[in-house]
């Protein structure tokens, strides 16, 4: 799970909160930002060492782009439908902050690959789209990856990402279905909200 976690996280190279963004095709949204985030990235250095800096780039640029309920619904599947409206609340919050400070941390790892976006065929009315990469790393072979996205009004928002076949989606659905097992839904919220403390706190150690 953490070399996943790892890759996904080339997904922030490419978050773009610019108006006219939502207009654009999935691939072509990709492809235009990439070499923004990138730049922008390789020009501030401290963004792969200042913890605080890196979340806040990460808050304004990539968390548009993402559409954390509905990630978090298909995450924790059927036990969603019995949860109040204030545990769903957390659970998207929990689980978003989970996923950012994950993806912030293992940024300074990934920051010197690069991604190849494939072209992304789309008929008149579709809604849904698979954006397919690869991500090119130094010295090693290409790593397929793929984001799952659906077209609102806000533009296309991503809701599940595949590295090399395997679907974040599915592989935090076994895990949060073991937490609602032993503790219910709030368990799993309060599992995930120690996760995000012990990660806040190392983040703070390590200024």
């Amino acid at each position: 799970m953490k070399s996943i976690v790892g890759y996904l996280l080339s997904f922030f190279l490419f978050g773009q909160a610019s108006a006219h963004a939502q207009y654009l095709a999935p691939d072509a949204l990709v492809r235009k930002t990439t070499d923004e985030i990138v730049s922008q990235i390789k020009r501030d250095k401290s963004l792969v060492t200042d913890s605080n800096k890196l979340m806040q780039l990460v808050d304004t640029l990539v968390l548009p782009h993402f559409n954390f309920k509905r990630m978090t619904m298909l995450a924790v599947g059927r036990p969603w439908r019995d949860a109040t409206p204030t545990q769903r609340e957390q659970l998207v919050q929990q689980f978003r902050t989970l996923l950012v400070r994950t993806y912030s941390t293992a940024l300074g790892q990934y920051s010197d690959h690069t991604i190849d976006v494939k072209p992304t065929k789309l008929n008149a009315g579709d809604t849904r789209a698979t954006v397919r990469t690869q991500i090119q790393q130094p010295g090693g072979q290409p790593i397929p990856m793929d984001y799952r996205m659906e077209k609102s009004a806000d533009g296309w928002k991503v809701y599940d990402v595949s590295v090399e076949g395997v679907s974040i989606v599915t592989t935090y659905r076994s895990t949060f279905s073991s937490e609602v097992a032993k503790g219910g839904i709030d368990g799993l919220i309060k599992t995930l909200s120690e996760q995000n403390a012990i990660r806040e706190s190392r983040a703070a150690t390590a200024k």
